[in-house]
C-alpha cells in the first residue's frame, strides 16, 4: 500500500482527481489517499471543504485500477483553528489550505511514511520508485526548487512533492516548529520556507521526482508549477493540468491526453458534485 497525502478545498478537486488518477495509472500497488480539508467559509465564502461525495467518486475511479485502493477524507478544521487561525500568512496569494500539510504529524490516522503531492502534479511512471526511496534517517526527501536553490541556498527544496518520514518527524518536531514559525511570522512562500528552515536532516532527491521545468526522459512526476520566461518579454506562466487546452497548445504536452480526455468526460459529474456542495 502506497500512502498519498493531498490538501485543499473543493476548488482544487479537479487537480486532485487528475493527480491521483495519474498515479494509479502507472502502478499496480493499491493506494491509500488521505485528503486534508476544512470548512473555512468564515474567512472566505470560497473556502468550502472537499466532500465525502467527491472522495467517494474518486475512490470508485481508483478502484478500477486496484480494488484495494482507498480515499480517506480528514477534516482538520479544528486543528487549524487551534494552531493557525488568523496567522499572518493567511493574507497572501496562497490559500490557508497550503498550510494544512504542516499539521500532518498531529493526525493519528496518517501512517509513518507518506508522499505529499500538490494537486498540480501528474505522474508518468510508477511512484513506487519514490515510495521506496531510502531516506537514510532523514525527516523528508524532496527535490531542489527550480528557482529557490539559486537564491536561498543550493539545498532549498520545493514542497510540492515531499516524501515524509512522519515517524521520524514526530520524534524531531520538525513540522511543529515549521507550524509555529508560520503562526507567528509572515513568510515569503510561507510553509515551503518554514519547512526549509526547520528541517534538520533532508535527503535531496533526483529532479525526476519533481520536475518543475519540462518533461525529461526520466521524469517520474511533472509538477506544473509557475515558470519564469524572459522572451519575448519577461513574464510568468502558470498553466495547470486542468487547463487542458493550454497544456496541449501552449505547452505542447500530449502524453497525458488519455488522462485529460477522461477528465473532460468526467467534468459533468465533477461539476455536479461541486454544485451539490454549494447548494
Amino acid at each position: 500500500m502506497i500512502h498519498l497525502l493531498y490538501a485543499g478545498n473543493t476548488r482544487v478537486f479537479d487537480g486532485l482527481f487528475l493527480s491521483a488518477l495519474s498515479v494509479a495509472a502507472h502502478t499496480s500497488a493499491p493506494l491509500s489517499v488521505s485528503v486534508l480539508t476544512m470548512d473555512y467559509t468564515e474567512k472566505d465564502a470560497r473556502f468550502t471543504p472537499i466532500t465525502p461525495a467527491q472522495c467517494a467518486y474518486l475512490e470508485r475511479r481508483l478502484q478500477r485500477e486496484n480494488p484495494e485502493s482507498r480515499v480517506n477524507l480528514l477534516d482538520v478544521g479544528d486543528l487549524y483553528r487551534q494552531y493557525l487561525a488568523g496567522n499572518p500568512n493567511e493574507a497572501v496569494s496562497y490559500t490557508p489550505y497550503t498550510l494544512l500539510r504542516l499539521l500532518a504529524d498531529r493526525i493519528p490516522a496518517l501512517p509513518g511514511r507518506v508522499i505529499y503531492l500538490d494537486t498540480d502534479t501528474l505522474a508518468r511512471g510508477d511512484i513506487r520508485a519514490l515510495w521506496e526511496y531510502d531516506l537514510g534517517g532523514c525527516e523528508i526527501g524532496a527535490v531542489r526548487d527550480n528557482y529557490g536553490c539559486h537564491f536561498f541556498g543550493i539545498n532549498y527544496i520545493n514542497a510540492g512533492v515531499l516524501l515524509l518520514d512522519l515517524a521520524r518527524i514526530r520524534e524531531t518536531g520538525m513540522l511543529s516548529r515549521a507550524l509555529a514559525r508560520c503562526a507567528e511570522k509572515k513568510l515569503f512562500l510561507s510553509d515551503q520556507n518554514a519547512i526549509n528552515r526547520e528541517t534538520r536532516r533532508k535527503r535531496i532527491l533526483p529532479r525526476r521526482f519533481n520536475e518543475q521545468q519540462r518533461i525529461r526522459p526520466d521524469t517520474l512526476i511533472r509538477h506544473f508549477s509557475m515558470t519564469i520566461h524572459l522572451f519575448p518579454r519577461p513574464h510568468n506562466r502558470n498553466i495547470k493540468p486542468w487547463d487542458v487546452t493550454r497544456v496541449r497548445e501552449e505547452l505542447g504536452i500530449h502524453e497525458f491526453d488519455p488522462l485529460l480526455d477522461e477528465y473532460l468526460a468526467a467534468l459533468p459529474d465533477i461539476r455536479r458534485l461541486a454544485e451539490s456542495q454549494n447548494a
